[in-house]
């Protein structure tokens, strides 16, 4: 039966993009797909169309792009004439209202990357590397017209690896949900609802760019974390001689350092080490000027001399 579904799919980013792909090729076939409008993109500010749109107009089904449901009526009209079994949801980038929530059979579903009723909300992938966790997972959770609150129907849980960031955890929790979500189509009939525990409700707020500004009277380890959390977006940032520099990626070393904190003490083509919280050292291995592209620090050093004793600040 899981075949003859009537799917509509409501996705918009990357990950929308990989479940979506995964469903395509086990060959179930999706009716209807939503995604937000074409934005601007790139440094032209090109209007662009969303990957997940592209997809479906590879494969010939109808893409609906509503601004809001409220200002957009024929949307939810259209699919209510389709009489859908089930809506997928995964980062949608719009609510989804309560009249939609009651049209498919099996009501609308939406894959979620974390172990809910942990990380509610629109960072969770990020929050999970930022607060040190040593695993995460995704839920398909049976969406209700509260935030991420409805109830669990099918987790699964990962490890995340101290040299994750939340690009790559992004990709592996992208194949993970699109893996169980086939699981729970193909027994859509005998999957029951858990209720989550709001009492163990944690919410991941919203990544603003101004966090990812490093402050290194913090322990290595912390700050380990952020440049892993914030990399790809917003991509954790500071400054050397007043110029804005960019951190993709370091590691925690096991030397000690009696500078004050954000010392360069060392640098060359393994790393450039530098002082962090109770004399923690942290050894930078990828790092970009503004303006210019990533470098491997083995390259960057060419082009920055003297940079032992110089502090990195505000």
């Amino acid at each position: 039966m899981s075949k003859d579904l009537k799917i509509v799919f409501a996705g918009t980013p990357e990950i929308a993009t990989t479940v979506l792909s995964i469903l395509l090729e086990q060959k179930f076939k999706i009716d209807l797909v939503l995604t937000k409008v074409d934005r601007p993109s790139g440094r032209g500010q090109k209007i662009t169309m969303s990957r997940v749109k592209e997809l479906a107009i590879e494969h010939k089904i109808q893409v609906l792009q509503p601004i809001s449901f409220k200002s957009d009526t024929l949307a939810i009209e259209t699919i209510r004439k389709l009489k859908p079994d089930v809506l997928i949801v995964v980062a949608y980038g719009l609510i989804i209202p309560e009249e939609l929530l009651s049209i498919p059979k099996y009501g609308c579903v939406n894959i979620h990357v974390s172990l809910l009723p942990k990380y509610r909300g629109a960072a969770p992938i990020q929050r999970a590397i930022l607060e040190g966790d040593e695993t995460t997972g995704v839920t398909i959770m049976q969406m209700d017209s509260g935030l991420d609150t409805g109830g669990i129907l099918l987790q699964e849980e990962i490890e995340i690896c101290n040299t994750d960031t939340s690009g790559r955890l992004h990709d592996k929790l992208a194949i993970l949900g699109g893996k169980m979500i086939i699981n729970y189509l193909n027994n859509i009939n005998d999957i029951r609802v858990t209720p989550q525990n709001n009492s163990s409700a944690s919410y991941a707020h919203k990544i603003e760019k101004s966090e990812a500004l490093l402050n290194w009277s913090l322990d290595a380890q912390v700050l380990d974390r952020n440049i892993r959390g914030y990399n790809p977006h917003p991509g954790c940032f500071t400054y050397l001689d007043g110029k804005l520099v960019k951190i993709w990626q370091a590691e925690v070393t096991n030397m000690g350092s009696n500078k004050t904190e954000g010392t360069i003490i060392k640098s060359d083509k393994n790393g450039i080490a530098v002082t962090c919280a109770n004399g923690s050292v942290i050894l930078i291995k990828e790092l970009q000027d503004s303006g210019k592209l990533r470098q491997p620090v083995s390259q960057y050093i060419q082009g920055h001399t003297g940079l032992e004793g110089k502090i990195f600040g505000v």
